[in-house]
């Protein structure tokens, strides 16, 4: 705790490291001789002004709040869940067996319900392992889980290069799903209602992760388990001395954890690219990490980090495009300087803040 007052420390705190963040990238587009101010700009006009931008990052949005909600559910237990893109690699996996298994044969009022509710449930029995370790044998948390995303990778490679295949193919892919399977483009519902819109990847699993998100809130601040989450994370003894089993919270922390983590994988499969393919995560799970922590793992902070992530992948693609000396490597700097800022350097301007709102006696 900053002993800050809360608008501060959930508000103020972290516009500053963003504040200090964009500062730096700014010197550094300077170094190479272009306009901080002219880049930003094509930066918050490639993200939510030109065609198709706001949709685009929406989409990245989407993959973005899951994972930072999986990661926020476990930290509320002082669980450090590293595993989210192995989880969601394991949540394709269900969403995608349920899919070439039922696509054929069964309407998409069916098959698409089961296929999240797989991808949910995948995910979630990936995290209970590590869960379980951690809570009945004493197993870090961060180790086990960063050892399953490389099991998932194996998992996944095995079978996109064997039996989930396409057959006359020679990449790692599965088939594509049958239309009735695939959520609809949000631009294909604008149009149906006789509005003009442009094709984008955003569909309706951004209504979901936004559902998830209610959800989460409900879950932890406004359920008896959400209490016993929260005092698992602030004090195991004590909360072991309140009745609470503890090892129990803790797996079952990992399983919701894991399974909103799964279900970033309806975004890509079901959503987006409507087939897996190999390596479908990309990092979005461990962005996540940075997503929750700039977020104080409340859901109204974690759709506001996401959605500033989101940006960041729309608009950085923008700046690669307008700028010949302004690349992806650059944007990944801009990135890593906001998760160097709002992760390890979060409190830094602490000491500052509580001489201005808690100033001492005259």
């Amino acid at each position: 705790m900053t002993g800050l007052p809360k608008w501060v420390d959930l508000g103020l705190l972290p516009l500053m490291n963003l504040a200090l963040a964009f500062l730096i990238a700014g010197g550094v587009v300077a170094i190479i001789g272009e306009s901080p101010v002219e880049a930003l700009s094509v930066m918050l006009k490639g993200a939510f002004v030109y065609d198709g931008g706001l949709g685009y990052t929406l989409y990245y949005t989407t993959n973005f709040l899951f994972t930072g909600l999986a990661v926020s559910v476990a930290f509320h237990a002082m669980l450090f869940n590293i595993g989210g893109e192995g989880q969601a690699a394991i949540g394709g996996l269900g969403a995608i067996l349920v899919c070439l298994a039922l696509d054929a044969v069964m309407p998409g009022l069916i098959v698409i319900p089961l296929a999240i509710a797989a991808a949910a449930v995948f995910g979630g029995a990936w995290a209970v392992v590590p869960g379980w370790l951690q809570a009945y044998r004493g197993s870090h948390i961060v180790i086990t889980t960063i050892m399953f995303n490389f099991i998932a990778a194996g998992v996944l490679v095995s079978l996109l290069s064997g039996p989930l295949m396409r057959a006359g193919q020679s990449s790692p892919q599965s088939r594509d799903i049958a239309e009735a399977a695939q959520l609809p483009f949000i631009h294909d519902i604008a149009r149906a209602l006789g509005f003009p819109a442009t094709s984008t990847p955003l569909n309706l699993s951004f209504v979901l992760a936004l559902i998830a998100a209610v959800g989460v809130w409900v879950l932890i601040w406004r359920t008896r388990w959400g209490y016993a989450l929260r005092a698992v994370g602030q004090s195991e003894p004590a909360a072991q001395y309140a009745g609470i089993r503890v090892p129990r919270t803790v797996v079952a922390a990992m399983a919701i954890s894991g399974a909103l983590a799964g279900c970033m994988a309806v975004n890509e499969i079901l959503g987006a690219q409507h087939k897996m393919v190999l390596n479908f995560t990309a990092g979005y799970g461990f962005t996540g990490i940075a997503v929750a922590l700039m977020g104080r793992n409340h859901p109204v902070g974690i759709f506001l980090a996401a959605l500033l992530f989101g940006a960041l992948y729309q608009g950085g693609a923008e700046l690669d495009f307008e700028f010949q000396t302004i690349t992806r490597e650059m944007v990944l700097l801009i990135q890593g300087l906001i998760i160097l800022f709002s992760g390890a350097l979060s409190l830094m301007f602490v000491p500052a803040l509580q001489r201005v709102f808690r100033p001492g006696p005259a």
